[in-house]
């Protein structure tokens, strides 16, 4: 277990993101530093690794990605640890496993978990407790204790395990290891750490980039942080050389995967200032693609024009803006698993890298504060960066960073006197990721079409967004198809059209976020606001089903709907009152939380449901009997912060009422219901 006279350990990750990726790597980088040789795989390069005879420390590093599922490249590893083998297969392993997640989402950490309880149930044992870092409050909270208390525990465990190999004799080789395995901690999750969530001023519509005041607490620190001492992380190493070559080469192409398609139809759904403003929009996929109910797809949506001038502006590269970009690791890192980043293709030019690779939108993490402290000039922002990157200064980074979303655009924009190089930002910046939407139509009722919906985001002003801004991808798709909206129950204007515009998507096929395969099985819907979309796909489809088979027997369907007003945001409203009266749709049951005189103070109430879990606990034993006697299907689209998390409650104290059972039965139904695939979210933060 050693290479010369330093201690070797394993380093396994799986990362959809790139988070896990990056604490694994600074895990591989930091070994060093504590006299051991560390070997970092990502899961699926299950050539680099192998833990059938691995006898040195295992660290795992995983994220869970949609609705409790493994990132793509650790989706194989988890296939392979779940088929059946012995329980003592993993007899010899030794690990410790830091799982990433979002306790905003249901299935919290649910690869972590899995991967856990798979290693325990194949006899592997832990050398250190596991993590369980929660991105809804900061990683950090997590992660950075996890990380001060791994180093000895991994010393501890070589020194064991090379003790244990040196025994002669294989009865007392394993005698020795279950010794040693045995005075490994219980599995614990680390304390998670609340914040208090600071927010602003409403937000108004201004783009632009608007200057930061001098005086602004994002770059000016005040006692007693001011005045203390500062625990400063180390400054990442620089890993990538970036060179800018003047070509005639024509720009290279869009994404393969991407399918170009017309914006067919626009239609505003919503009405009044009062509500988020709600958009439908059609597509012709006539000649691309072909989708089912459940459904979603990306659109791959470009970085605001006027953020990629200020980008390059600030490098002082807009005048090299067509150059194409090259880019390849320096030949002196000592960056473990170095590598050009995926998402950097080659031979595109340096505006084209801004505006469709990298996520200059994305909230900058601490590292890249960390590195953005050797390029300030100004004294007191260079102290005030040391200060957002250190441990004592984790509050306000969460304040005035984290919790704001502020952007990479935005943080330079309010450190103006940051001039840091090319090299760092493709180092840094995450890929620019497309954007997901559910499917709401469903091609048996419109051929050839695909409609969607979204709800433009805003975000509020704070310190260093003195004038708010709209979310990426809405904000982009609003500007794109205004003013040629259609308004409900208006026909389009007969005047000329213009040329329709296209955007560029790929489909997301659902695996079980679909309409129940059996006609007969009753279901239930959840779906407040957007997250009604994907169920006007199910009905769709199944008043057409009924049309084309209507000696069928089809099961009961409920669908719980909300907004704030009846007449501002009340979705779909005509097309599900049709679905009533067809007999598609057995029971709509909507609520309407900000209408009337008091609706703010009012007590819900079954004369006054606001949202739709006060109409779910209203009728409670419908739900029950459907979900729990007639092994119905429950569904639920929309907000996973606050209403994903209220309805799973809700259905927590049905059940209990209902099978008279106390909180841990309850739990384990629903987990029972979420393992038959009978309690399926398609949910969002």
């Amino acid at each position: 277990v050693s290479r010369g006279t330093k201690s070797r350990f394993v380093v396994l990750y799986g990362s959809q993101k790139g988070q896990a990726q990056s604490i694994a790597e600074g895990i591989a980088e930091e070994a060093e530093d504590h006299g051991l040789v560390a070997e970092l795989s990502c899961l699926n390069q299950d050539e680099k690794y192998n833990l059938e005879k691995e006898i040195a420390p295992v660290v795992f590093v995983v994220s869970t990605t949609g609705d409790g599922e493994p990132p793509d490249n650790a989706l194989q590893f988890v296939k392979r640890i779940n088929k059946n083998q012995s329980p003592d297969h993993y007899k010899h392993l030794s690990y410790t496993l830091l799982a990433l997640g979002d306790t905003n989402y249901a299935n919290f950490c649910n690869c972590g978990k899995t991967i856990e309880r798979r290693l325990q149930a194949l006899g592997a044992r832990q050398f250190y407790p596991a993590g369980f870092a929660d991105d809804g409050v900061g990683l950090e909270l997590v992660v950075d204790p996890w990380l001060e208390g791994l180093w000895n525990a991994v010393k501890e465990a070589s020194s064991k395990m090379a003790s244990v190999r040196n025994d002669q004799s294989e009865v007392n080789v394993r005698d020795s290891a279950k010794e040693f395995l045995g005075l490994t901690q219980p599995d614990v999750q680390l304390n998670l750490l609340s914040i208090t969530d600071q927010r602003s001023q409403e937000t108004t519509k201004d783009e632009g980039i608007p200057h930061i005041s001098s005086s602004s607490p994002l770059t000016n620190s005040v006692p007693p942080l001011s005045q203390s001492s500062l625990n400063v992380p180390a400054l990442p190493p620089p890993f990538l050389d970036v060179t800018l070559v003047e070509v005639d080469a024509p720009e290279q192409v869009m994404n393969a995967t991407f399918h170009e398609v017309p914006i067919s139809k626009a239609v505003l759904l919503s009405r009044g200032d009062s509500v988020k403003t709600a958009l439908l929009l059609e597509l012709d996929i006539s000649v691309a693609l072909t989708y089912q109910p459940g459904d979603s797809l990306d659109v791959l949506c470009p970085n605001r024009a006027e953020e990629v001038d200020y980008m390059l502006c600030r490098l002082g590269l807009k005048d090299r803006r067509d150059h194409h970009v090259h880019v390849a690791l320096r030949k002196d890192t000592k960056k473990k698993g170095a590598q050009v980043p995926p998402h950097i293709p080659q031979n595109v030019s340096l505006l084209f890298l801004f505006t469709w690779c990298l996520e200059i939108r994305s909230v900058p993490k601490k590292a890249f504060l960390r590195a953005l402290v050797e390029y300030a000039a100004d004294g007191t922002q260079k102290r005030r960066l040391q200060e957002l990157c250190s441990k004592q200064g984790a509050a306000d980074y969460n304040l005035h960073v984290r919790d704001t979303s502020l952007s990479v655009v935005e943080l330079l924009t309010a450190f103006s006197s940051c001039s840091p190089p090319l090299s760092l930002l493709i180092e840094h910046l995450p890929k620019l990721q497309p954007r997901p939407y559910s499917a709401a139509s469903s091609c048996l009722r419109h051929p050839g079409k695909l409609h969607f919906v979204f709800s433009v985001v805003e975000l509020p002003a704070c310190f260093g967004r003195p004038a708010g801004r709209r979310g990426l991808c809405t904000g982009w798709l609003f500007d794109l198809i205004h003013p040629g909206l259609v308004f409900p129950g208006k026909t389009e204007s007969s005047s000329s059209p213009a040329p329709p515009k296209v955007i560029h998507v790929s489909l997301r096929p659902s695996c079980s976020f679909r309409p129940p395969s059996e006609q007969s099985v009753p279901f239930i819907m959840v779906g407040p606001g957007t997250g009604v979309a994907p169920f006007i796909g199910f009905l769709q489809q199944r008043e057409e089903a009924r049309k084309r088979n209507p000696e069928a027997v089809f099961g009961e369907t409920w669908l719980f709907f909300g907004c704030r007003h009846r007449n501002g945001d009340y979705l779909f409203r005509e097309e599900l009152e049709g679905f009533v009266a067809s007999g598609t749709l057995s029971h709509l049951k909507v609520c309407f939380s900000r209408d009337g005189r008091e609706a703010e103070e009012a007590v819900a109430s079954a004369a006054n449901p606001r949202y739709v879990q006060h109409n779910l606990l209203l009728y409670r034993q419908q739900v029950a009997d459907i979900l729990l006697r007639q092994s119905g299907s429950f569904y639920v689209c929309g907000d996973a912060k606050n209403m994903a998390k209220d309805v799973n409650e809700t259905l927590m104290e049905i059940i209990k009422t209902e099978l008279h059972v106390d909180q841990l039965e309850a739990m384990k139904k629903l987990a029972e219901l979420r393992e038959k695939k009978r309690y399926l979210q398609d949910i969002w933060a």
